[in-house]
């Protein structure tokens, strides 16, 4: 069965400004997710490696909080961003003209850059909802992510496999992930799904604020999710990593990715590229999540959309592609 490695690293996530461009700098944008996620801090932490440089190739990179995977496909189609994070299976389906792409059809000009952390897809319970399983929150009120998101589309094929509808929950919350941490400890929904990086100050919060509990996704239709899918793989939460949760939690997931689009300069997304890997050891050291990365599985694990040229230009260059 495939699985993936979480990392458990503790570090501080760094800020990622730098000192103030020259005029004719090329400005180049991120798009992430909510700004307690971890996409927020990973887009921040290749900015801050892409700016450190900025002197030698002009460019300047900030990172933008957004609605999530989808939104950021579809923004940097209409070439409002450059690059994005996007949940592995999210990318698939774009590339494919699959599920929330089918209106809009292939998007053939979306271009893979590498991939990131494993993204276990998470499921927190309030501590007085008594939940075990996540069959237990059947006439419950929880959070099903907000539309756009890859969160909510992983939702949506969750609920297909195990033949659920919206209408089984007392209520289907569609609140942004910065949003359901605070509604779980008031009350206003049981629990909460989320495609996130661990350890998240998104599930460290709950935890620590009110119990928060974490609940494990397991059974026939995940087995059935995994065994269909290249772009999920089984997931273990380690045992205490957030407050409150001394036992291990079994789920499965996705890989966070990092894209952009066949329009997006190649000299812009090689200098990307580049700020990485050349800076790879601080890199790692910018969030927990990403402590425990290897170059070798960034290029090739979830990337089913082409290799963006200026990707491709610098990984031949190393020759971890031919």
């Amino acid at each position: 069965m495939k699985r993936l490695t979480l990392g458990i690293a503790f570090a501080v996530a760094a800020a990622f400004a730098g000192p103030d461009a020259a005029a004719q700098q090329k400005f180049l944008t991120i798009g992430t997710g909510g700004v307690t996620g971890v996409y927020y801090a990973a887009g921040g932490a290749i900015c801050r490696l892409v700016n450190k440089d900025r002197a030698k190739h002009g460019i300047r990179c900030s990172v933008e909080s957004t609605g999530g995977s989808v939104f950021n496909i579809n923004t940097i189609k209409a070439g409002e961003l450059d690059l994005g994070v996007s949940q592995s299976d999210v990318m698939y389906n774009a590339v494919k003209g699959e599920k929330q792409f089918k209106d809009a059809g292939a998007y053939g000009d979306l271009r893979a850059v590498m991939s990131l952390h494993p993204e276990p897809f998470t499921v927190v319970a309030r501590k007085e909802a008594n939940i075990r399983t996540f069959a237990d929150f059947k006439g419950k009120k929880f959070n099903v992510g907000n539309p756009g998101s890859g969160t909510r589309a992983s939702m949506e094929e969750i609920l297909g496999a195990m033949g659920w509808k919206m209408s089984d929950f007392a209520l289907a919350s569609e609140l942004k992930a910065d949003e359901h941490g605070p509604a779980l400890c008031d009350g206003k929904i049981d629990g909460f799904f989320y495609a996130v990086g661990h350890p998240s100050a998104n599930i460290q919060d709950p935890t620590t604020t009110c119990g928060a509990k974490l609940v494990p996704l397991t059974g026939a239709y995940v087995d059935k999710l995994v065994n269909q899918w290249p772009f999920y793989a089984k997931v273990t939460i380690p045992a205490g990593l957030y407050p409150n949760n001394p036992q291990a939690t079994d789920t499965f997931g996705v890989l966070a990715t990092l894209v952009s689009s066949s329009k997006v300069p190649a000299d812009n997304v090689y200098a990307v590229v580049k700020a990485v890997f050349d800076n790879f050891e601080e890199f790692k050291k910018l969030h927990p999540a990403l402590a425990h990365l290897k170059p070798e599985d960034m290029v090739k694990n979830g990337l089913s959309a082409p290799l963006h040229d200026g990707a491709a230009r610098y990984y031949k260059e190393k020759g971890w592609i031919k």
